[in-house]
C-alpha cells in the first residue's frame, strides 16, 4: 500500500497576503480558493511539480499560531537557478549554503548539500534543497 503525503496546513494571519506570496512570489498553483460563508475559507496551493499541496485558511483548518511551522522543505534539481528565481520574484532568501559533506558529489557537487532558506510573511520557515537525481 502506498502512503502519500498530500497536504500540509500552513498557519497564516492574512489569507490574501499569504495567497499572494505563495502564488505570486513562489509560483505555486492555486488549486482552489473556496469560501463557505464568512467563517470558513480554504485555499489550496501546489508547488510546480509537487504531489503535495499546502492549505491556508480559516474555519476548517487546525488552529495553529501563524508562523509556527518551521522546516518545510522543497526539493529542486538546481539550487542556483532556484535561488535566482526566488530573488527575481522578490523573495527574501538566503545565499546558497552548503550543509555538510556531500555523500555523492556526482552528478553535481551541490546535490544533497546545497540549500537556501526563506520565510513566508508570517514567519513559517522553508528550506530548498538541491537533489538533481534520485537513486
Amino acid at each position: 500500500m502506498n502512503w502519500t503525503l498530500e497536504v500540509v496546513v500552513v498557519p497564516v494571519a492574512d489569507i490574501d497576503r499569504a495567497k499572494e506570496f505563495y502564488a505570486g512570489k513562489l509560483g505555486f498553483h492555486v488549486d482552489h480558493d473556496t469560501a463557505f460563508g464568512d467563517d470558513v475559507r480554504i485555499v489550496q496551493l501546489t508547488p510546480p511539480g509537487s504531489g503535495c499541496s499546502v492549505v491556508i485558511g480559516k474555519g476548517a483548518v487546525p488552529a495553529m499560531p501563524p508562523g509556527s511551522i518551521k522546516g518545510l522543505q522543497l526539493v529542486v534539481p538546481d539550487i542556483t537557478k532556484a535561488h535566482a528565481e526566488l530573488v527575481e520574484r522578490g523573495v527574501e532568501v538566503s545565499d546558497v549554503q552548503v550543509l555538510g559533506e556531500n555523500p555523492k558529489p556526482m552528478p553535481h557537487p551541490l546535490d544533497n548539500v546545497g540549500f537556501v532558506f526563506f520565510d513566508d510573511p508570517d514567519g513559517n520557515s522553508w528550506a530548498v534543497q538541491q537533489i538533481s537525481a534520485r537513486a
